[in-house]
């Protein structure tokens, strides 16, 4: 599967679907996505890595990079993880935990929770 970040917007939410894999070679181009994201004014950012099957520490990297970014703006980042693996199954979910960091994120079974802006916690970690 080639890597791809496909961009739409929900409501306020810029939503960055990502699939394949986030690694050395391929986080460089979400790097920029999120960077561009923020320069056209999208403070609330949801990164769907529901179909990411794979992702080492530079994807991490970017992932945190994203946070610091969006928290620099004032704005928010949220991350959705597939429903079935939201807590256990999902590579990026136990990458994170493996980790250390997965606490940093608010992380959501689907988008359509991720952009909803009740009042509802995400998954806790």
């Amino acid at each position: 599967m080639a890597f791809k970040v496909i961009g739409v917007e929900q409501g306020e939410w810029a939503v960055l679907g990502v699939s394949g894999e986030l690694d050395l070679v391929t986080s460089p181009t979400l790097r920029q996505r999120v960077h561009d994201a923020v320069a056209e004014g999208h403070h609330s950012l949801v990164l769907d890595l529901s179909d990411v099957f794979f992702c080492d520490s530079s994807g991490v990297g970017v992932l945190i990079a994203a946070r610091r970014l969006i928290r620099s703006c004032r704005g928010r980042l949220r991350l959705i993880l597939p429903a079935q693996g939201a807590s256990d199954g999902s590579h990026v979910n136990r990458v994170l935990g493996a980790l250390g960091v997965r606490r940093l994120f608010d992380v959501y079974p689907d988008i359509d929770s991720a952009t909803a802006d009740d009042e509802e916690d995400p998954l806790s970690a």
